[in-house]
């Protein structure tokens, strides 16, 4: 079943694609001081864990080639980390967790910076080579630190379904119409829970959110850090909340960039991705003169007539709705990337749906020979053990009406997908909304993009609220694509950089234009 990534990762959107301040600052801590062990229990307390967790020293050597990316240079080191399958029972079984460092550049190290990109599922193995270049000058003063999270990549990546029933869910029907069509649609859904199933086996009730958040702990106790310094992008937000919220007290400096709206519940996280794709694209329709309502009507018009038949591409796959959506969708989470839509809705006009096609590939991670990516599957499985709400398809197409009057071209894709996403799962979902509150922890750096389309500005706000008071600090940048560190604007890169390289936390509400 096709689906929008839920947080896509910043660095991805962008790599994919390229195939003015207001406000005053303070002066904040050094970064620096004690620090507890992971916790095994739900609340977040501390407690000891076995030496052979604790006392590890991770054995870093030459990266390898992957199948999604070639090896990184000279100054990466990867290794592994183990960790307890089961954190209720640390001295039990363990799993191995992929890691990747380049160390400091420069002799005032600071410390590790530990970087997660989103998804969930996106591999940070994979993923910090190439974006080691945005943070170059927190390379400086930092390790660069990543990971696959738990059921990612090549910590037990879970892979749900292969890459010919993949291709062929492609022809699903993501907004269905008729009784055969939602009978077709939910039973690709449970089908592909069952394979992820058969895939994870135990691993599938022990990649949640706050497992990897403990996870990221035992890192930072390994990795020799009194505090946990820290750079989230999507998804990482809400990961980096989580975090806080069992650790306030090893809470160094954490940046949290393109926020996920920590308040909501799935149907929520649906609502707000809704109205945060449908801004960009009316963003995106006034940058080329048209009206944004009359400019959607004609989309919306033009993926229903894909709908009633798909069309015809240069490859021997059609362009079904669900990949035209997905290929409108790339396009919008970097400002870079609206002329490629604009020829490739131009072509879709005329009846051409390859140039769609080929934003929905780059989308879906499949290469030129038919391999996809698993990053979809590792994030159903985590974000289905978060979330706790099973909407029915009955209740999702109540709510069909609300979704489409806040976007006719994407509201119907999204408010099925709050049905389908999870249906018939194999283990239940842990909570309604991620708990995030950190009384005591250290100022958290929040950033938020007022053109945000995968993750809406609003969450910045209610991240910081939820951390609590004079630990949520807002940056707000007026700016369009997904996150804003590293996107064009010195003010929001210079405010960063002197929160993580010097501690000075900028007044909460700072706006960058």
């Amino acid at each position: 079943m096709a689906r929008f990534v839920r947080w896509t990762a910043l660095a991805v959107a962008g790599a994919l694609l390229t195939a003015g301040c207001s406000g005053g600052s303070s002066d904040g801590g050094d970064g620096k001081g004690g620090g507890g062990t992971p916790s095994d229990s739900s609340d977040g307390s501390t407690s000891a864990l076995p030496s052979s967790l604790t006392e590890q020293r991770p054995d870093w050597g030459d990266c390898k080639a992957r199948d999604d990316a070639p090896a990184p240079g000279d100054d990466y080191r990867c290794a592994t980390l183990k960790v307890p399958l089961d954190w209720s029972k640390p001295e039990g079984a363990t799993i191995d967790l992929a890691l990747i460092r380049a160390g400091a550049r420069g002799d005032d190290r600071i410390g590790s910076l530990l970087f997660n990109f989103g998804g969930p599922g996106q591999s940070g193995v994979s993923t910090l080579p190439a974006y080691a270049s945005t943070v170059s000058l927190l390379h400086e003063r930092y390790d660069l630190v990543s990971w696959d999270p738990r059921g990612v990549g090549a910590s037990e990546g879970i892979r749900c379904r292969d890459d010919r029933r993949i291709e062929a869910a492609e022809a699903v029907d993501s907004t269905p119409d008729t009784p055969a069509e939602e009978e077709a649609y939910l039973k690709d859904a449970a089908d592909f829970g069952k394979g992820c199933e058969e895939s994870a086996g135990k691993l599938m009730a022990h990649v949640s959110t706050a497992d990897t958040a403990r996870d990221m702990d035992l890192m930072r106790l390994v990795l020799g850090d009194e505090r946990l310094h820290y750079f989230g992008i999507s998804y990482g937000t809400e990961l980096g909340g989580v975090y806080a919220h069992l650790f306030p007290e090893n809470v160094g400096r954490l940046v949290l960039d393109a926020v996920v709206d920590p308040s909501a519940d799935a149907v929520g996280h649906a609502r707000n991705q809704t109205l945060g794709f449908q801004r960009a694209l009316d963003d995106y329709l006034e940058s080329t003169g048209q009206d944004p309502r009359q400019g959607s009507q004609k989309i919306a018009d033009l993926l229903a007539r894909i709908d009633a038949e798909p069309l015809p591409t240069s490859t021997d796959r059609k362009l079904t709705q669900a990949l035209a959506l997905t290929g409108i969708v790339l396009p919008l989470y970097s400002k870079s990337g609206w002329p490629t839509l604009t020829s490739a809705l131009a072509a879709a006009e005329d009846g051409d749906g390859t140039a769609l096609l080929a934003l929905a590939d780059g989308y879906n991670e499949r290469d030129a020979s038919g391999r996809y990516n698993t990053t979809t599957h590792s994030q159903r499985v985590i974000s289905c053990l978060d979330d706790k709400q099973r909407p029915t398809a009955d209740e999702a197409k109540g709510r069909l009406a609300e979704f489409e009057e806040i976007s006719p071209v994407f509201g119907a894709f999204l408010g099925w997908d709050t049905a389908g996403w999870c249906h018939d799962w194999p283990v239940p979902g842990q909570f309604d909304s991620p708990e995030v509150s950190a009384p005591g922890a250290a100022p958290i750096l929040v950033v938020g993009n007022t053109g945000d389309p995968a993750t809406p500005y609003e969450g910045a706000r209610r991240m910081a609220d939820e951390l609590g008071k004079g630990v949520g600090v807002v940056l707000t940048w007026k700016g369009d694509g997904h996150g804003a560190y590293g996107s064009g604007s010195d003010c929001v890169d210079s405010t960063v950089n002197a929160y993580v390289l010097k501690g000075t936390v900028p007044k909460d509400g700072k706006v960058c234009s």
